[in-house]
């Protein structure tokens, strides 16, 4: 479960860090939308959400599906620009069935990674895009229908929203976390130069990692999703942003540069979140009912495998069995006492993993 971008024969400077004002406005706006993904965010969500002026916050619910469920890829440039309006302008200047069709994914398409033609010339895409806003509301429906009939006007319409977000809150925002974020930016940009892309990308997020074999070298972001993509020919950019965490996007559409948007690193974040298939096998692990059984004495204390058989009336094999699902899932202390051997259950880990899950699928 993974989105990889292979980024084989990719000269480094085709690799980019720099942050990006239309990026985290669509961070800012998704945080506004759903507080309960950003708890940390909690005082900011609060005061700016209660100084929107009543008109503004109707316009942003109509369009909200562009940043709500999941993030519109017009909302992550691939070259970053230093002002919201020039970032804009790039936006202008994209195709109108490209711009539709990003628009208009509403939801984790299945039909993401395949490339499915633009509403604006199949007749299936534009029934699906018409359902999907359907089941948002019926002003999400609205709006649809016109982007549909009338592409230029809505699109606009989304510039003009966006500039009067900038107008009313976000232009403060960005003064206070645009420094912040391109410092990040150049730090990770002199790990490249310095220490080389293993480094840099290390540095970027533990749920990112760099591969190499024989099949070529590969970004890999670690999500509960699949997909696959190329750099070639193109570039690969990273956005840092103040307002992402928990989530951690990649732009993998057929077609489009690849972007990675990624949380910069605050104290309070701690070293991230376990990744996904560890956080699969731990639930798999606690589920069993024997092994859940056997927790409820390991989280008390440490026993061997003759006291947990004798305890719980099953053979030693069969504990044995249990412990070493529980083990290969990092659940388990282990001691070595004379020729006994102690387990006992990693309370920490049990502890983390409702927001290692929670974090996951968020991811």
């Amino acid at each position: 479960m993974s989105v990889c971008i292979d980024i084989t024969g990719l000269p480094h400077e085709r690799i980019t860090f720099g942050p990006s004002p239309l990026a985290e406005l669509g961070a800012a706006l998704h945080a506004l939308s759903e507080p309960a993904h950003h708890a940390r965010l909690h005082g900011w969500i609060t005061t700016t959400n209660a100084g929107l002026k009543p008109e503004l916050a109707d316009r942003l619910s109509e369009a909200d599906f562009l940043w709500r469920s999941t993030r519109s890829d017009i909302l992550l440039p691939a070259r970053p620009r230093a002002t919201l309006a020039e970032e804009l302008d790039d936006l202008d200047l994209m195709d109108e069935e490209r711009f539709v069709a990003a628009a208009l994914e509403i939801s984790c398409a299945s039909l993401y990674s395949e490339g499915a033609p633009s509403p604006l010339v199949d007749a299936r895409m534009r029934e699906r895009a018409l359902d999907l806003a359907a089941a948002r509301g019926p002003r999400q429906a609205a709006f649809v229908r016109r982007m549909l009939a009338d592409p230029p006007a809505v699109r606009a319409w989304i510039r003009r929203l966006l500039e009067d977000c900038e107008e009313a809150f976000f232009a403060d925002t960005w003064a206070r976390v645009r420094v912040q974020l391109a410092a990040d930016a150049r730090h990770k940009t002199e790990l490249l130069r310095r220490k080389g892309l293993a480094d840099a990308i290390a540095a970027v997020s533990p749920a990112i990692t760099l591969e190499e074999d024989e099949n070529g070298v590969r970004v890999v972001v670690d999500k509960l999703s699949h997909g696959r993509t190329s750099a070639a020919g193109t570039g690969l950019t990273f956005l840092p942003t103040a307002f992402g965490w928990p989530h951690l996007f990649a732009l993998h559409a057929p077609g489009w540069q690849p972007v990675v948007q990624y949380p910069v690193h605050t104290p309070d974040l701690g070293a991230g979140a376990a990744p996904v298939e560890m956080v699969k096998l731990r639930l798999e692990a606690v589920a069993h009912p024997m092994r859940m059984r056997l927790c409820r004495s390991l989280a008390r204390g440490s026993y061997t495998t003759s006291e947990l058989a004798d305890a719980y009336g099953i053979t030693a094999p069969e504990v044995s069995r249990h412990l070493a699902v529980m083990k290969k899932a990092g659940l388990l202390l282990t001691q070595r006492r004379g020729r006994y051997v102690l387990h006992q259950l990693d309370v920490a880990v049990v502890a983390r993993l409702g927001s290692d899950f929670l974090e996951g699928v968020l991811r």
